[in-house]
């Protein structure tokens, strides 16, 4: 299996996949090509929550907007994984998850430089730099991967990272910040969700809303505090747009306050 992401929406996901099946009989999955354009950051999220649940593959992911200056192109083999990804930070966050799910005794993380001599363009990467790896790669195998010309070993500490900022506590509230906002308008914060625990109503900014398992716990259009499943706290809305009625996107501070007494009761 071979998996794509990247910011490129259509038709340029064609060429890339034409690259491949070029070069080897891969099958092609599509994780997505609607990541928030040129936003490593968010990209970085994504592929952490996404790719732990595929079985070993190599996934070529490509959010670039460093493309044709000297940022390296890097492969990195995580276990029986390999991320083929620009260096600006898209791997480490996803390579960090899947060493969580390694045996202690299988802890292998060995990254690359990839090098394409002369590719045909120095604004389509994706598909004149990353998916030519990605197929020789598929086509050798994870294993023999280090004996291929086009990579040569580096340490995968000098590879670029994307860390996610840390909430902070006070007496008060909680103060984060908007990871991503999905497709469906849901705010999702870097507040662990065990912070909901017991409670009955929040605070957001300013803003008192209920807490609740699920959004059938409100009406049509309300907004709630949540859990979602990427285990982070979400401000979200009944079928409707969090990031609306919230008034909130990604980057955004988030003051959290909680009480385990819903309002006027």
């Amino acid at each position: 299996m071979l998996t794509l992401a990247s910011d490129f929406g259509t038709p340029y996901p064609a060429a890339m996949k034409g690259v491949i099946l070029s070069r080897t009989d891969a099958q092609l999955v599509d994780i997505a090509h609607d990541l928030p354009r040129q936003d490593p950051r968010a990209a970085a999220f994504w592929l952490r929550e996404t790719i732990p649940w595929f079985p070993p593959a190599v996934h070529l992911a490509v959010v670039d907007p460093g493309v044709g200056t000297d940022r390296a192109a890097i492969a990195v083999r995580v276990g029986k994984h390999v991320i083929v990804a620009p260096d600006n930070g898209l791997a480490r966050p996803v390579v960090r998850r899947l060493r969580e799910t390694l045996p202690a005794t299988d802890p292998t993380i060995a990254a690359f430089e990839i090098t394409i001599e002369n590719p045909v363009s120095a604004t389509f990467h994706g598909r004149d730099v990353f998916a030519p790896a990605a197929a020789e790669i598929h086509a050798v195998g994870v294993d023999n991967m280090a004996d291929l010309d086009e990579l040569s070993r580096i340490d995968f500490d000098s590879c670029v990272d994307i860390e996610f900022p840390t909430p902070t506590v006070d007496e008060d509230a909680i103060h984060g910040e908007v990871l991503v906002v999905d497709d469906f308008g849901n705010v999702i914060t870097n507040i662990p969700g065990e912070e909901l625990s017991g409670v009955e109503t929040a605070t957001v900014n300013g803003a008192t809303v209920r807490v609740f398992e699920t959004f059938g716990g409100v009406d049509r259009g309300e907004r709630l505090v949540t859990v979602g499943s990427h285990g982070y706290v979400e401000c979200d809305v009944n079928h409707g747009r969090g990031d609306e009625k919230f008034g909130l996107a990604a980057g955004d501070s988030v003051r959290l306050s909680l009480s385990s007494t819903p309002e006027g009761r």
